[in-house]
């Protein structure tokens, strides 16, 4: 059984990654692994801490329902996301990685870094990157 690794934040674009990562275990009957990586350090205290335990709750709820094999990690070790998903890729030796996008302008790109273009351009396997609906 192969493994998918998903990067998830709680945006729209974290949704639709998940959404199509648990299409994409169905389809290859592998094992899906969920990625949520935190920076942590000062600013994480105690509402953003219960914020993600409920995040994680519901993405363990949707997991449930659809039925697929997974496994979800939740990481707070100071490491950028793309850092953690590439090496959790690695360590599962992943056949996808799937990745939600959005836009972001040049000047955003080149202040805050693109954990997305890190992921498309380091991962050793394919990365299938996924849009949210437009609103």
């Amino acid at each position: 059984m192969g493994t998918i690794v998903v990067g998830f934040v709680t945006t729209a674009e974290g949704s639709a990654a998940l959404d199509r990562a648990i299409e994409e275990t169905r389809l290859r009957q592998a094992e899906l692994v969920v990625v949520i990586s935190h920076k942590g350090g000062v600013g994480t205290d105690d509402d953003h801490m219960a914020e993600t335990d409920e995040d994680l709750a519901r993405i363990r709820a949707t997991l449930e329902s659809a039925g697929v094999d997974h496994t979800v990690r939740s990481l707070v070790r100071g490491n950028d996301p793309a850092e953690d998903i590439l090496a959790i890729a690695e360590e599962t030796s992943a056949e996808l990685v799937v990745i939600g996008l959005r836009r972001r302008s040049p000047v955003g790109k080149l202040i805050m870094g693109s954990n997305s273009q890190r992921i498309l351009l380091d991962a050793s396997c394919p990365v299938l990157a996924v849009k949210a609906a437009e609103r």
